[in-house]
């Protein structure tokens, strides 16, 4: 008979590290903020532009990449969607005029069309004026410094395959940069 070896470890696991009161008090308000902020976003996106938050974000990576074009792959981490959630989202933009799907051998390509980059152009003022009234009214200056560097960290631990303690941006493996559909 097969005899499963059980280590200590399983038997007595360590001991749950509770969040202190300091934790705590930094914690709430954070995982408030991140339920709260996207939806406040989508929706001052959906009724003064008529696009999700998401559909701004895939405009906005699109506008920012070299000629306005990029792999889909890339996008996808970049906007840090599944490739479902991608091409769903693509497809609804391709439909409004606002981009352009471009098969190339394996790989597919993304391009901002001008009247996508107008439509974002349009929705941009809108969404910076909310973002300001949300987020960077109510900090000091001091405020956004401490959030420009804290935020990094905590992103970058949601990265797929993030190392802990790497650097923020950092690729797994410690490469900066994207790979080749960029």
């Amino acid at each position: 008979m097969w005899e499963e070896t059980v280590t200590d470890e399983e038997l007595f696991p360590p001991p749950t590290h509770w969040l202190d009161s300091g934790e705590m008090a930094a914690w709430r308000p954070l995982i408030a903020v991140a339920m709260r902020l996207p939806a406040a976003l989508d929706t001052q996106l959906r009724a003064g532009a008529s696009m999700t938050h998401f559909e701004f974000m895939v405009l906005g990576a699109l506008s920012e990449a070299d000629g306005r074009s990029i792999g889909l792959s890339a996008l996808a981490r970049r906007v840090s969607a599944s490739p479902s959630r991608l091409s769903h989202v693509l497809r609804r933009l391709a439909e409004r005029g606002w981009l352009t799907r471009v098969a190339g051998g394996r790989s597919a390509r993304a391009v901002l069309t001008d009247a996508g980059f107008e439509a974002l152009a349009s929705a941009a003022r809108g969404h910076v004026d909310e973002v300001r009234r949300l987020v960077f009214d109510a900090l000091s200056p001091a405020d956004i410094d401490a959030l420009a560097r804290i935020m990094p960290a905590i992103a970058q631990r949601l990265e797929p395959g993030a190392e802990p303690g790497s650097e923020p941006g950092a690729a797994p493996g410690g490469e900066i940069g994207c790979e080749t559909d960029c």
